[in-house]
């Protein structure tokens, strides 16, 4: 594990990027990419777009992580000082009580609260039983009025980001952090321009980090509308299946067995020619991946495979434990299986390989 890759990770990872307000991290997704990209442009969503660029008739090839982590936004502020909040992207509420959380002012000051409800002491035996409702929860900011709450900065519509440490675990190939959803996403995406840096290319790169995915594939869709590429390839996280109470028939992914190939999800079926390309240069170059079908979710592979006159796409995902909660746990190997997958599926790309791949 290289000291400046796990320096990226930590710096990836802390760094706010709110659904709608990722700007933060794109800021640091630039500084890592601006010295290994031959040119860097956004879309008008602020998405951030990387190019690698190479014959001017070479097939354009995009590779997008997105920017985005779920989150929450302040909707109101009670006379007492507490602050009510809606969820930005997918929450469970079972994860939220009782989780420390920052809420991030528009002078970009950090204003530390906790999660609370009413406690279960004074709850009826039935209400006990049931999952405490968002609309029911509030965040406790130390202010004793609304007029406290404003003299600290905050405001409704302020974003409020969950706290979660970038920590190495005891076994060091483990780590746990926020936001990983979908910051290994983006850190795969530095590492292959990295390693592709001095390479000359038979197709085009585009490494884009894309804005608001946790909303419904917002920035894929308007990156790929600029980009019109040929064809296009999503990294995100994706079910673990190897903590207890999960059954094989539920999720059969291991954390460190390598990447997951998504079959299918609610938002695209993959294109078996890029699949097929994709597990047999797996295969011939000994790399361990893994298969992936969920009925449910998506990647912004769904939204990049209907840009233009439509690209063969493929989600890629890192098997990670406790998504969309405070903490998730990733293995560092399939970070690097990942990255060599992609360094050697954009040398073998060409003219004549993604026109057998299309047709």
């Amino acid at each position: 594990m290289e000291s400046n890759v796990i320096k990226m990770f930590k710096e990836l990872t802390e760094t706010n990027g709110i659904v709608g307000h990722e700007k933060p991290v794109r800021e640091v997704m630039k500084k890592y990419l601006e010295p290994l990209a031959d040119e860097i442009t956004y879309d008008h969503l602020g998405s951030i777009i990387a190019v690698k660029k190479s014959a001017e008739d070479a097939p354009r090839v995009m590779l997008t992580s997105h920017l985005d982590e779920i989150g929450f936004m302040v909707t109101n502020i009670t006379d007492e000082g507490f602050l009510k909040f809606t969820g930005l992207g997918g929450w469970w509420e079972h994860v939220m009580l009782a989780q420390r959380v920052n809420v991030i002012t528009r002078s970009c000051d950090m204003v530390e609260g906790v999660i609370g409800s009413k406690p279960p002491h004074i709850l009826k035996a039935e209400e006990r039983k049931k999952v405490v409702s968002m609309n029911d929860m509030f965040i406790d900011i130390g202010a004793e009025s609304k007029e406290e709450a404003f003299s600290f900065g905050v405001r409704p519509g302020d974003v409020i980001a969950v706290i979660c440490p970038f920590t190495i675990m005891k076994n060091p190939k483990l780590m746990m952090a926020k936001a990983w959803d979908n910051r290994i996403g983006c850190a795969i995406v530095i590492e292959v321009m990295k390693r592709l840096k001095d390479e000359q290319l038979n197709c085009t790169l585009f490494g884009v980090g894309a804005v608001q995915e946790e909303v419904g594939l917002r920035g894929a869709k308007t990156a790929a509308n600029k980009i019109q590429p040929d064809i296009s390839f999503a990294i995100d996280v994706g079910i673990a299946g190897d903590t207890p109470g999960i059954s094989k028939t539920e999720s059969n992914a291991k954390i460190g067995k390598g990447p997951q190939i998504v079959l299918y999800d609610s938002s695209l079926v993959s294109h078996p020619g890029l699949r097929n390309f994709v597990t047999d240069l797996a295969d011939e170059l000994s790399i361990p991946f893994q298969f992936e079908a969920l009925p449910f979710g998506g990647t912004d592979a769904g939204a990049t495979h209907t840009a233009g006159s439509g690209a063969p796409s493929l989600a890629i995902t890192i098997a990670t434990r406790y998504i969309h909660s405070h903490a998730a746990v990733l293995h560092y190997d399939d970070f690097e299986n990942t990255v060599n997958l992609f360094v050697n599926i954009f040398k073998r790309l060409n003219k004549e390989t993604v026109q057998n791949i299309i047709f």
